[in-house]
C-alpha cells in the first residue's frame, strides 16, 4: 500500500488519490474489508486460489477486482508499504474519471451480483496454513499477501 506507514507515492495526482480514497471507502463500507489502496496493482496470492477468484477483466480494474473477490471469499489479506516513484518511461493510460468509473462499476456488480464464489472452489484458512510458504518470504498464516 502506498497509504499506510513507510508507504508512499511521488507519482499520484491529487485527483487520483481522491478517487483511490473514494473507491477504497466504497469496497471497505459494502465488504467490511480495511484495505487501504486498492490500485496501485501489488498483489500476491496462492496459485490455487487463481479459479477462487476468477480474474475476467484486463482493465485498470483488475486490482479492485482481485481485491472484492478475495474478500467475498473469505480470504486472509495482509498489506505491505510499497513506495511509488516517479515513471521512468511512457506516460501513464490512466484515465482517472473514466477508468474510476469502471472501478466502481466492477464494485457494484461485484456486490450485487447473485453469484457468489462456489464454496468448492475456496479453501479454509487451514487448508491455506498446511501449506505454508513456499519461498524464504516468511508469511505465517496468511493465505493471502496483498500488495495492492
Amino acid at each position: 500500500s502506498r497509504f499506510m506507514e513507510g508507504g508512499g507515492s511521488v507519482d499520484i495526482t491529487p485527483l487520483r488519490m481522491q478517487g483511490n480514497r473514494f473507491l477504497n471507502g466504497t469496497v471497505n463500507a459494502l465488504f467490511g474489508t480495511r484495505y487501504t489502496d486498492l490500485c496501485y496493482g501489488y498483489n500476491a496470492f496462492w496459485a490455487d486460489l487463481r479459479p477462487t477468484i476468477n480474474v475476467d477483466c484486463a482493465g485498470f480494474e483488475v486490482e479492485t477486482l482481485i481485491n472484492v473477490r478475495v474478500a467475498k471469499a473469505g480470504l486472509n489479506v495482509a498489506e505491505v508499504p510499497s513506495v511509488e516513484h516517479e515513471r521512468i518511461h511512457g506516460v501513464s493510460k490512466l484515465h482517472p474519471v473514466r477508468d474510476g468509473l469502471r472501478v466502481l462499476r466492477t464494485i457494484l456488480t461485484e456486490r450485487f451480483a447473485r453469484r457468489e464464489t462456489p464454496a468448492a472452489t475456496t479453501p479454509t484458512v487451514r487448508e491455506l496454513d498446511r501449506k505454508g510458504p513456499t519461498n524464504s518470504l516468511d508469511t505465517g498464516d496468511l493465505g493471502l499477501a496483498s500488495w495492492a
